[in-house]
């Protein structure tokens, strides 16, 4: 059992995070910059113990130098174990075993392989994410595979393809969720309960920075956001860590013990997932 799995499979709350590697788009300088942050960023967050997700950001070539980057630069200073590779399925299919092969042999434990958005370039390398992963349980069955789960769709369907026998998944991540939403949670907690069997889920929750409308617009497009219950919070006076930790405190109510935080940036991440905690 993988360092992740045995934590999420111990009780109590967990709290873990989510990364995103410096976009491709940056020039060199800025590039070294962003990725000099964002090592400093994971030292500090697994010292703590904490766990963090390494999103699938990039493609091809540029997305397979953040693996190596993460392994060369971290890879005697941090427990591997404790960052968890994300994978899609829009790479081609010898770049995904590469990318799995690369990942245990470099020291990683976990990797979470997930479908990626159809609705844009590049196609996906098989149709479904669970395929990639019944291919790379093969070819890596040392490695800990995680899956997906969306709360905002029938919890039943999403319960039912992470607990099929085929499904190749020891966990899932879910969608971002808001305590502006807390209903999806609801149904999703009943269901596991009426299931025999009850894999870890790690619920998604966002860092908003503002009310900004654009921003919130823009990110309407990849996950529901509630966006006048978040404008109307800020406006009330909350700061944006008192609204990230008024999602955590909301889940935990509800019985979403373990979770991780996203958009915290590659700087300062370890200060902002403090700062918000001690308002938890």
């Amino acid at each position: 059992m993988s360092l992740l799995l045995e934590a999420l499979h111990a009780p109590g709350p967990l709290v873990t995070v989510e990364l995103r590697p410096p976009s491709r788009r940056l020039g060199a300088q800025d590039g070294m910059s962003a990725w000099i942050d964002l090592h400093h960023s994971l030292s500090r967050l697994t010292r703590d113990d904490l766990f963090v997700f390494l999103t699938d950001n990039a493609v091809g070539a540029a997305e397979e130098e953040s693996l190596v980057h993460v392994g060369a630069n971290v890879g005697e200073a941090v427990d591997l174990r404790r960052i968890v590779p994300i994978l899609t399925c829009k790479h081609t299919l010898d770049y995904c075993r590469t990318f799995a092969a690369r990942a245990l042999s470099d020291g990683f434990d976990t990797l979470t392989v997930l479908g990626g958005d159809v609705s844009v370039p590049p196609p996906r390398c098989v149709p479904r994410s669970r395929d990639l992963r019944e291919i790379l349980a093969d070819l890596v069955p040392a490695l800990t595979l995680g899956g997906w789960v969306n709360p905002h769709r029938d919890p039943d369907e999403q319960l039912g393809w992470l607990h099929a026998p085929d499904a190749f998944a020891s966990y899932a991540l879910s969608q971002v969720v808001s305590h502006h939403a807390l209903p999806v949670i609801e149904r999703l907690l009943e269901a596991r309960e009426r299931s025999d069997r009850r894999k870890p889920i790690v619920y998604g929750v966002f860092f908003y920075r503002s009310a900004n409308p654009k921003t919130l617009d823009a990110l309407s497009n990849f996950f529901p956001v509630p966006a006048e219950a978040i404008t109307a919070e800020f406006e009330s006076g909350a700061s944006a860590e008192e609204v990230c930790a008024r999602t955590i405190r909301a889940l935990r109510a509800e019985g979403a013990e373990k979770i991780y935080v996203s958009n915290l940036g590659e700087r300062g991440a370890g200060r902002r997932l403090v700062r918000i905690l001690d308002l938890v």
